[in-house]
C-alpha cells in the first residue's frame, strides 16, 4: 500500500515542484502556464479521456452508473452544502458564498485527475475523468458565474442607453467565458469606462450563463468524453491504431497539467488562517468523507467507492483563483486556499488512497 501511494503522489509532488522551481528561476512564468494548460485542456485531456472510454467496454460504462451518480451527488451536493453554510450560517455574500462553494465542491479533475487517478486506476480513471469534467463544466462553474454575475454591482456612466449596456455586458461574458477555462480570462474594463460595465440585472445574468454554457458544451473536454461515450453504447469499435496515435499526446496531460499548476502556484502568496484552513479541509478532507460515508451507508463497495472518493480528494481548482481576481470576490483568500487545498493533498490523497483502494 505505501508503494502504491508513492507511486501515485511522489511524482506528483516532484512535478509540481519543477514548476514551482521553474517559475522561481524566472523560466516560466503565468503566462506561459497559460499556454500549457490551454493545450492540456484543449487537446491533451481530451484526447486521453476519449481513448480511455471508448477502451471501456459496454458493459462496464453501463455498470458505472453508479460511479457517475456519486460524483454528480457528491460535486453538487458539496456545492450546495457549502453555499447555504457560507450565506446563512457564516452570513457571507452571495458572491462570496458562491466562490467558497466552487473551492470546496469541484475538484481539479482536468489537470491532476489524469496524475492521480491514472496512477492508481490506469484505464479505470477514464470513466470518472470524464464524468467529473462533464458535471463540473455543465454545473458548478456556470451556476457560479451566474451568482458572480448577478452580485456584481456596476454602475454605468451617464447617458449610456440600456439596450446599449445589456449588449456590452452580454459581449463582454461571452469573451470572459470563452476564455476562463484556459486560464486566458480577460480582464474587464475598470467602473465607469465603458457601457459594458452596468448595472448588474438578471438579464446580463442569464445572457452570461447561457453564453458559458454555449462556451461549455464546444470545448473537447465536454463533447470528448460524451462521443466516447457514445460510440461505446452504440457498440461501434474502433480500430487500436486510433487510440494509439491519440494516446502520445494524451499521456502528456498529467505531466504538463502539473508542472503548469506549480508555476500557477508560485505567483501566489499564502495566507494562513482559520479561513484558509478550513475551506481547504472541506475540499481535501470533508466532502471525500461524506462520499465515502454515503457510499457505504447505501452498501456500495469496491471500485465505485474508492473511484468515487479519490475522484472527491483531488484538490481545488485553479478557475477559482481566475474568477476571484475578475470578479473582485475574496481575493485574499482564493489564491491562499488553493495553495494550501494542492501542497496538503500529497498526505490526504495519500490517506485517503490507504483507506479506499
Amino acid at each position: 500500500m505505501i508503494s502504491t501511494i508513492l507511486n501515485t503522489m511522489l511524482p506528483v509532488v516532484v512535478t509540481l515542484m519543477l514548476g514551482f522551481v521553474a517559475a522561481w528561476h524566472h523560466d516560466f512564468n503565468t503566462k506561459a502556464a497559460t499556454i500549457l494548460n490551454r493545450m492540456v485542456l484543449t487537446y491533451a485531456v481530451p484526447l486521453s479521456v476519449f481513448v480511455g472510454t471508448v477502451g471501456t467496454s459496454r458493459a462496464n460504462l453501463i455498470h458505472s452508473i453508479p460511479l457517475a451518480l456519486a460524483i454528480l451527488v457528491g460535486i453538487v451536493g458539496m456545492y450546495a452544502l457549502v453555499y447555504l453554510l457560507c450565506r446563512f450560517v457564516f452570513r457571507l455574500k452571495m458572491t462570496t458564498s458562491a466562490l467558497a462553494a466552487l473551492t470546496a465542491s469541484g475538484p481539479a479533475v482536468p489537470f491532476v485527475g489524469p496524475a492521480i487517478l491514472g496512477g492508481v486506476f490506469g484505464a479505470g480513471s477514464a470513466v470518472p475523468i470524464a464524468v467529473a469534467s462533464i458535471v463540473i463544466n455543465i454545473t458548478i462553474v456556470p451556476l457560479t458565474i451566474f451568482l458572480l454575475t448577478m452580485g456584481s454591482v456596476r454602475k454605468a456612466p451617464v447617458g449610456t442607453s440600456g439596450s446599449a449596456a445589456v449588449a456590452g455586458l452580454q459581449s463582454a461574458g461571452a469573451v470572459l467565458m470563452e476564455r476562463l477555462a484556459t486560464g486566458n480570462a480577460p480582464k474587464l474594463a475598470p467602473v465607469g469606462a465603458s457601457g459594458a460595465m452596468a448595472v448588474a440585472t438578471p438579464e446580463r445574468a442569464s445572457a452570461v450563463l447561457m453564453g458559458h454554457l454555449k462556451e461549455t458544451i464546444r470545448k473537447p473536454l465536454v463533447w470528448a468524453p460524451v462521443l466516447g461515450f457514445a460510440i461505446v453504447l452504440i457498440n461501434i469499435h474502433l480500430p487500436g491504431l486510433v487510440g494509439h496515435s491519440f494516446l502520445m499526446l494524451g499521456h502528456a496531460s498529467a505531466g504538463v497539467a502539473l508542472f503548469a499548476a506549480g508555476i500557477v502556484l508560485a505567483a501566489y502568496k499564502v495566507k494562513l488562517d482559520w479561513y484558509t484552513g478550513l475551506f481547504a479541509l472541506l475540499k481535501n478532507v470533508v466532502q471525500p468523507t461524506l462520499v465515502f460515508g454515503g457510499l457505504l451507508w447505501l452498501g456500495f463497495r469496491g471500485s465505485v467507492v474508492s473511484q468515487a472518493v479519490m475522484t472527491m480528494a483531488i484538490p481545488a481548482m485553479p478557475i477559482v483563483v481566475m474568477l476571484s481576481l475578475e470578479y473582485g470576490v475574496a481575493e485574499e483568500y482564493a489564491p491562499s486556499i488553493l495553495l494550501t487545498s494542492t501542497l496538503a493533498s500529497p498526505f490526504t490523497v495519500g490517506g485517503f488512497t490507504a483507506l479506499t483502494v
